[in-house]
């Protein structure tokens, strides 16, 4: 009796919590692409500010790794707090207490950058040289983690009231900011995936091997949610499954069918047109459904079909990076060739998921249906080609934040979900004004960048998949 009082004393609002997330429609393709303009706007401006001593003082290089200088310490952190301000705090605002200007703020972020980018790039070559310009893979390195970083603020931030409903999940159809996240996750493996890097592919049972952690941790997150009564949105996955077991059940995929990059990308098409087909077909209808016999797909339904979906956009996301990274070793005019395409493709996939989105069925994350795949590499895209401007004027890699993340990109967001799970156990979130909840979302956020932070200082990896 008086474990069972214990367990309910841990989370007495779990229901108005699953409510708070339940039910939402998502906001609309426009604001998406403004928020998707802001943040990486804002890490191209912070690179440009911190010139180009910046990371010879702070870093040293050993052969691709970058390294940071552990006696200079105080440097390194005191670096790490501008990055905080200039690029984590700012997009804080920008999801919370400045939401309605989402667009204002866009367009306030992009004319300096145009103008910069036309009044700068011809003198800042000029007394470069072509030699420096980096090469993509630094970028593609610069947007996953960018992807991290959103995704690690919104999962907390949703359960507070400063954060609008529509950012947060959609309920059936229709797409916030946070329905973008997990495709992210899986389109921004794909492109540094050792099978976009044409790298012989592992054996099924090293596959296997590689993704018990993830497998681990999925089991992990069943056990915690349900020993301490944490609220789970039933509609998002199922009952039992979570987006960890999605990325398994990908890797597996992938590791059975073995395909050479240049036809994954027909192939992914290939699985989301007849995956579209069976979903037009009535299995959305059954999806979206709230009716859940007792066998264990029935149960699972939205996370087991979803991965259909999510095999078809990491193969598209395996031809991206094999077409996009092949030459990557090669500098000057075929840089630019290479930020054309990354420009085209952003376009292309974004007129994709419009006409899907209108014409064939509205984007839908719960399903995972061809809309949404072109919305998520829409909206990938859209980060990476603005990114790419960074390289017209800087010549430095990436900022102290960026190789904190990037080395730890699995962990960190372990621990944005440990930190969140805490917070939620141990603040009414519900109850919280808008002062509140942006304090403890900032102390969250900064203790994210500087726990981070100090395991890249100390040379400190963890790594799955």
């Amino acid at each position: 009796m008086e474990g069972s009082l214990l367990d309910k004393s841990l989370n007495p609002n779990k229901l108005l919590k699953e409510q708070f997330v339940s039910n939402l429609t998502g906001s609309s393709l426009s604001e998406i692409a403004a928020l998707s303009t802001i943040v990486p706007a804002l890490v191209v401006l912070r690179k440009w500010s911190s010139g180009d001593n910046t990371r010879r003082d702070a870093a040293k290089k050993n052969g691709d790794k970058v390294l940071p200088v552990r006696k200079d310490w105080m440097q390194y952190f005191s670096m790490l707090v501008v990055d905080y301000l200039t690029v984590v705090l700012p997009v804080l605002l920008v999801f919370t207490v400045l939401a309605e200007w989402a667009y204002t703020c866009a367009i306030s972020l992009v004319i300096p950058i145009a103008l910069y980018v036309m009044f700068k790039r011809s003198q800042s070559r000029l007394k470069a040289g072509l030699s420096q310009l980096p090469s993509l893979r630094a970028d593609i390195s610069s947007y996953r983690v960018s992807v991290v970083l959103v995704t690690c603020l919104c999962i907390l931030a949703v359960d507070f009231k400063i954060f609008p409903r529509r950012y947060a999940k959609a309920e059936t159809y229709g797409s916030g900011i946070m329905d973008l996240g997990v495709g992210s996750f899986v389109a921004a493996n794909a492109l540094v995936s050792r099978q976009a890097r044409n790298i012989t592919s592992m054996s099924f049972r090293a596959a296997l091997s590689s993704i018990s952690p993830l497998i681990f941790i999925g089991f992990a997150r069943i056990i915690f949610t349900s020993g301490v009564d944490y609220q789970v949105h039933v509609g998002e996955y199922g009952v039992h499954w979570n987006f960890f077991f999605t990325l398994a059940a990908v890797s597996i995929l992938t590791s059975i069918a073995k395909i050479h990059p240049k036809y994954c990308g027909l192939v992914g098409l290939l699985i989301l047109a007849g995956y579209q087909i069976w979903l037009s077909s009535g299995l959305n209808d059954y999806l979206i459904s709230d009716k859940r016999s007792a066998d264990i797909i029935s149960q699972n339904k939205e996370g087991v079909y979803s991965i259909l979906g999510y095999w078809g956009m990491f193969l598209i996301g395996v031809s991206l990076g094999y077409y996009l990274l092949v030459d990557t070793g090669l500098k000057g005019k075929t840089r630019n060739v290479q930020v054309v395409k990354v420009w085209v493709l952003a376009a292309s996939f974004w007129i994709l998921a419009i006409i899907l989105d209108n014409y064939v069925e509205r984007v839908s994350r719960r399903m995972c249906n061809f809309a949404y795949v072109m919305l998520v590499f829409g909206q990938n895209l859209q980060v990476l080609s603005i990114l790419t401007l960074a390289g017209f004027i800087s010549y430095e890699k990436n900022l102290v934040l960026e190789d904190a993340f990037n080395q730890n990109m699995l962990g960190s967001f372990l621990l944005a979900n440990i930190l969140t799970g805490l917070v939620n156990l141990s603040v009414d979130t519900l109850s919280a004004s808008s002062l509140t909840a942006f304090m403890i979302l900032s102390v969250y956020t900064f203790t994210l960048c500087m726990v981070t932070g100090l395991a890249h200082f100390f040379g400190v990896r963890m790594k799955f998949w």
